[in-house]
C-alpha cells in the first residue's frame, strides 16, 4: 500500500491533470455542473456493479472515475468562486468530527445502532427540518424506501421485533388480495405498494439489503435465461417455438450449474 505521502502526491497529480483539461481541453472546457449529472449517476451504477459482482479491480476503476467527477465539480465551483476542492474536503471533515461527539467530545455510545440514532439527533440539531430530508427525491423507489425506514429508525420511530414486521407484511398482503378481487387497479397499485414497503421494512430488520438482494436475483435470472437462449441455438429453435416444459429443462440445467458455482 502507498504511503500518505504517495496518496497526497496522487491527490495532487489528479488536481494538476484536472487543471490542465479545464485549460486545454475542447470537451472538458465545455461541461457543467448539470452536463456531468447523469455521467456521475452512470458511474455511481458501475461501481455499485463491481461491488456486487466483488471484481476488486474494477471497483479500484470506477473508484477513480467517481473521483474524478468530484474533483471535475470542484474544479467548476473554483472558476465561480463559489467553493474548491479544499472547501469540499473540509465540509466533510467538519460534519464527520461534528456527527461523531463519541469520538471527538464525551459522548458515550454503546454500539452501532447509539451512534445512527445521534448522527439523525445532531441532524435536526443542525438546522434539518425533518429526518427525512437527508433522503433525495431522485434515488430509485426501492432505495428510497430503505433510506425513509433507516431514518425514522434512527430518531425511534420504528418497530421492536422482526416478527412485528412480518405480521405487518401479512396483513399488507391479505389488504393487495381484498383489492385485487374488487379488481380496483388504482387501490391495486396502492396495496401493491404497501407490500412492497413492508418487505424492506422486514429486510432491514434481517440485516439484508434489498436493492443488493434483488440485484443478485436480477442477475441470477438473467444468466440462467440466458443459458437458455445458447441451448435453444444449439438446437436450431427459437425460444418461441418451444413449450414452456422443453424450456423449464434448461431452466433447471441453469439452475444447477449455478448451486454448483
Amino acid at each position: 500500500m502507498n504511503s500518505r505521502e504517495n496518496q497526497l502526491k496522487a491527490f495532487d497529480r489528479l488536481l494538476t491533470i484536472m487543471d490542465e483539461l479545464r485549460e486545454q481541453c475542447p470537451w472538458d472546457k465545455k461541461q457543467t455542473l448539470q452536463s456531468l449529472r447523469h455521467l456521475t449517476i452512470e458511474e455511481t451504477y458501475e461501481l455499485g456493479d463491481a461491488i456486487l459482482d466483488n471484481d476488486l479491480e474494477e471497483v479500484k476503476k470506477e473508484l477513480g472515475d467517481l473521483l474524478l467527477h468530484i474533483v471535475f465539480y470542484a474544479k467548476i465551483g473554483s472558476e465561480t468562486q463559489d467553493f474548491d476542492i479544499a472547501d469540499v474536503a473540509n465540509g466533510i471533515c467538519e460534519k464527520l468530527i461534528n456527527r461523531h461527539p463519541h469520538i471527538y467530545g464525551d459522548v458515550d455510545v454503546a454500539n452501532a445502532e447509539d451512534v445512527k440514532k445521534n448522527w439523525e439527533a445532531i441532524k435536526l440539531k443542525e438546522g434539518k427540518k425533518s429526518v427525512l430530508e437527508g433522503v433525495p427525491n431522485s434515488l430509485p423507489a426501492l432505495v428510497k424506501a430503505n433510506r425513509i425506514q433507516e431514518k425514522v429508525a434512527g430518531v425511534g420511530f420504528d418497530w421492536e421485533k422482526p416478527e412485528q414486521v412480518f405480521e405487518k407484511l401479512q396483513e399488507e398482503l391479505a389488504e393487495l388480495k381484498e383489492e385485487i378481487k374488487k379488481n380496483d387497479a388504482d387501490k391495486i397499485e396502492s396495496e401493491f405498494g404497501d407490500v412492497l414497503f413492508s418487505m424492506v421494512n422486514y429486510a432491514r430488520f434481517l440485516d439484508v439489503n434489498p436493492e443488493n438482494a434483488l440485484e443478485r436475483t436480477n442477475k441470477k435470472f438473467m444468466g440462467r435465461f440466458q443459458y437458455l437462449e445458447v441451448k435453444a441455438k444449439e438446437l436450431g429453435k427459437h425460444l418461441g417455438d418451444m413449450t414452456l416444459s422443453e424450456m423449464n429443462v434448461y431452466w433447471e440445467e441453469a439452475k444447477q450449474q449455478q448451486l454448483q458455482n
